[in-house]
């Protein structure tokens, strides 16, 4: 676990090892020669012959280049970081400064590819929706899921437009939950057991709060702040911008889908109101 705790890492990014003789490191983490090190020394005297990256904001990818350079491994993940959807005209993305815009895959993998290491299997398992090059991977025959940052035990996942997307979280939770695994290994925090059961209650966690916007919205139209105010209560306040970008990616979700409107292309200072 790397040493960099906060609001949205929990105690720190986990780097996970899989294999024994020649392995495979997912998520080397953040650039922290400490890091860098730590994970250095705990495949010393094996062969590194893989690196997996679960997406690319900067507490999980930008150690690559150290540990690529060190053990000459091969490194897979969905792709390059991009947002999920094209920035409106005047639009600025808050989130510029944590993508890792300087990462590019040796392989690109594609949903359901499967990659063989010595003695071990991954399948790359596509997730968009916390950013769009999100993939989990499963360890083939163990019943287990890398999850990276899609599922945590500790706190829900922080969709933020433009780099997230709610309707492609959704998807991809709801796919997960068909998946057979019941085991997941997150980014931050501890392993989650009972995944399929821990995941359908994600699903419903954010019905939920789409429901509290829609009630706040019932009694009026409202503004991003106002709806954060209504439905996060005891929110830490380090956390408000995150929520106030969660807000907005239900936003977008609920203007595509026709159940709220709002003037123009919804937008963090905008005001929304139920259709009809």
């Amino acid at each position: 676990m790397a040493n960099n705790p906060g609001p949205f890492t929990f105690k720190g990014t986990v780097s996970y090892i899989i294999g024994k003789g020649k392995v495979a490191i997912i998520d080397p983490g953040p650039d922290d020669p400490a890091h860098v090190a730590a994970l250095l020394d705990a495949v010393r005297g094996e062969t590194v012959t893989h690196i997996f990256v679960t997406h690319t904001h900067r507490d999980h990818s930008p150690a690559v280049p150290a540990i690529k350079h060190a053990t000459g491994a091969t490194v897979y993940a969905e792709g390059i970081h991009r947002a999920a959807r094209p920035l409106h005209i005047g639009e600025l993305n808050p989130l510029d400064s944590s993508g890792d815009r300087d990462f590019v895959p040796d392989i690109c993998l594609k949903d359901g590819e499967v990659v063989e290491g010595d003695g071990w299997a991954v399948e790359a398992v596509t997730t968009p929706g916390h950013c769009a090059n999100h993939m989990a991977f499963a360890l083939k025959g163990e019943n287990s899921l890398f999850v990276g940052d899609h599922v945590m035990a500790w706190a829900t996942s922080i969709v933020a437009p433009p780099d997230g997307a709610m309707s492609d979280y959704m998807m991809s939770l709801r796919k997960l939950a068909a998946r057979p695994e019941q085991l997941y290994f997150p980014g931050h925090g501890p392993a989650i057991p009972e995944a399929v059961r821990f995941v359908n209650y994600y699903i419903l966690h954010r019905l939920a709060r789409e429901q509290s916007i829609l009630h706040r919205l019932s009694k009026g139209a409202a503004d991003i702040p106002t709806i954060v105010r209504a439905i996060y209560i005891g929110l830490d306040p380090r956390l408000t911008g995150a929520a106030g970008l969660s807000v907005l990616a239900h936003m977008e979700d609920l203007v595509a889908r026709n159940a709220v409107e709002t003037d123009g292309l919804p937008a963090i200072d905008g005001v929304f109101r139920l259709v009809g």
